[in-house]
């Protein structure tokens, strides 16, 4: 685990972080975009960090884990392999699904034949992501939700405690990033250059359009993102990046 993290988090900082009712959740699809595969929105635990300024998506986190397990078998029944991708979402890392539901998630791939898996952690992590791919036992890709290269932006605007030297030392830890683009201080150069970053350095990039929530109110910047939409549109055309233009675009949630 990442005990530089988690060495922060007392086990009563996890019980009283925030928990709301989650509406009815879409926790299935076959995405049919670039690089076909089916998706699946399992629970898990809370997220070691749950601090970012933007994210409601631990809403649907919970310790629950007998919960955890009814969610995960009911929405892994479902999968059956057609595409040989599958890409796995629990609302924060693979690392915090309970082992016994990251197992079902192996033998499902293993008995429907994927041979590629996608899924995402958060940087704290980073010292197992080659345990958690060879656990996978298939060429697993890990998002680390990235947001932006500017260090002032993640870290203070969206409060991401991710810290690194170079985006060379993101690059050498794993080959898939996540951006989020259109919320306020970012500038058309720090996303040109964050965009360049992401197409010059990574295999895969998912592109995500800030979309405001209860957490967000008056973050979001509009201009920027209408901007976005025309200078970047060509991102549609590049084979390994995925836009979500909507952030319900996979299909879930």
């Amino acid at each position: 685990m990442a005990w530089d993290v988690l060495s922060r988090l007392t086990i009563i900082d996890l019980m009283e972080l925030p928990r709301y009712p989650a509406t009815s959740l879409v926790r299935y699809a076959r995405y049919r975009g670039k690089h076909p595969r089916e998706v699946v929105l399992l629970k898990g635990l809370p997220c070691v960090w749950s601090r970012c300024s933007f994210c409601d998506y631990i809403d649907d986190n919970t310790t629950d884990r007998g919960l955890i397990r009814r969610v995960a078998e009911a929405e892994l029944a479902k999968v059956t392999g057609e595409f040989g991708r599958l890409q796995v979402i629990n609302s924060g890392s693979i690392q915090e699904l309970p082992d016994d539901v990251q197992g079902m998630v192996r033998d499902v791939m293993r008995d429907r034949g994927i041979t590629e898996f996608w899924t995402e952690s958060y940087w704290a992590y980073r010292r197992d992501y080659e345990a958690t791919r060879r656990f996978f036992r298939v060429p697993t890709h890990l998002f680390l939700g990235v947001e932006t290269f500017d260090d002032n932006l993640r870290n203070v605007v969206l409060n991401k405690s991710m810290h690194w030297k170079s985006p060379e030392e993101v690059a050498a830890a794993t080959d898939s990033i996540c951006l989020l683009i259109g919320f306020r201080g970012q500038t058309k150069d720090i996303i040109r250059r964050d965009i360049d970053l992401m197409l010059t350095r990574f295999r895969y990039g998912i592109v995500n359009l800030f979309t405001e929530n209860r957490l967000s109110a008056g973050l979001m910047d509009p201009d920027i993102k209408a901007w976005f939409r025309e200078e970047f549109a060509a991102l549609d055309n590049e084979p390994n990046v995925n836009v979500l233009w909507h952030n319900t675009d996979f299909g879930v949630g």
